[in-house]
């Protein structure tokens, strides 16, 4: 195992604390529980939008604390879901009256911990809601979910309740649009290699040279299938047909359309996935009307990416647009 870390045990807070001194403007870091929230939480008369989960997926959750996406993020150990009190401190911290919206990722860690976080702090009087984001089309069933996994649709979600939340929506209106979004939404991801886990010291799963995973988790969860290498075309052909049936999309729909590195894919080979995937759309006449491009949803460092597509509306798009202000996502 190659990394730049120091003690495996303590490669999370090491990271917390160079984001905090990086991006100070933007983002205040407690280790004790981990915890990041906007500088300026709470954010009075503002739905707090909180999510989080385990770390090794950066910059997700933490690197979308900003102005217009997240009022807070609770990252747990690497692939391991954070604990209730880490998840009740981060409410604490970044509500500011108006109630709070926890976007929760389908892993069955996370669902139960948010859970348990939002009965004690709805106990101490805190409104809260909750959204399960559940996008992967890839299994329906795993050991690590009950129903299907939360992926890269997550970022999306994030993005368009904080930019309605910015705007001044109401709970109830944060959480049937976050619901809304997470109907519309479908994703999935392969693979080229597993991640290592740093306090485990060896890939997740081995992979032979001509070998790809398709349907692969975050977590280096097993897909659907091992096949024989293929070229991009193949690639994106096998996600993207499955995620266009499952809606289903059609003909006329306008979309986004995220294409997101795993963490160790170049993004030359990005953009030539990505160009495969807008001219895909395009023949069956789906209007791709916004775009992502990039590592947001990573797996440390495994080579592989994923598709999400969002079916637009007006309303959706304009929240998309909307100006988002966090280290890893700004305009």
């Amino acid at each position: 195992m190659k990394k730049i870390i120091n003690d495996p045990a303590n490669v999370v807070g090491d990271a917390l604390r160079g984001m905090a001194l990086a991006h100070p403007d933007l983002l205040h870091v407690r280790t004790d529980p981990a915890i990041v929230v906007r500088a300026d939480a709470p954010v009075p008369d503002t739905v707090a939008v909180i999510s989080g989960g385990g770390s090794g997926h950066e910059p997700l959750h933490a690197g979308f604390v900003g102005p217009g996406m997240l009022s807070a993020a609770v990252p747990g150990p690497v692939f391991t879901s954070p604990t209730p009190d880490a998840v009740q401190a981060a409410i604490a911290q970044a509500e500011g009256g108006a109630g709070t919206l926890l976007v929760v990722k389908n892993y069955t860690g996370d669902v139960l911990n948010f859970e348990t976080a939002a009965e004690l702090a709805t106990a101490e009087g805190t409104d809260v809601r909750t959204v399960v984001v559940q996008d992967d089309v890839a299994v329906r069933d795993s050991t690590h979910t009950a129903g299907r996994r939360g992926v890269g649709g997550t970022v999306l979600l994030e993005k368009i309740v904080g930019a309605a939340a910015r705007q001044g929506t109401d709970l109830n209106g944060c959480h049937e649009l976050a619901e809304r979004v997470s109907a519309r939404t479908r994703s999935m991801g392969m693979a080229l290699t597993a991640p290592t886990v740093p306090h485990v010291g060896e890939p997740s799963f081995a992979l032979g040279e001509d070998e790809m995973e398709i349907g692969i988790g975050i977590h280096g969860e097993p897909g659907r299938e091992r096949v024989p290498m293929d070229s991009a075309d193949g690639i994106v052909r096998r996600l993207l047909d499955p995620i266009l049936e499952d809606l289903p999309f059609t003909e006329g729909d306008e979309v986004l359309l995220f294409t997101n590195s795993m963490g160790g894919t170049p993004l030359m080979e990005l953009y030539v996935a990505h160009g495969v995937a807008e001219r895909l759309l395009d023949e069956r006449g789906i209007r791709v009307r916004r775009r992502l491009v990039g590592p947001y949803t990573t797996s440390l460092e495994m080579q592989g990416l994923s598709l999400t597509l969002l079916e637009l509306d007006a309303e959706l798009t304009a929240y998309w647009d909307a100006p988002v202000q966090t280290p890893a996502l700004q305009w």
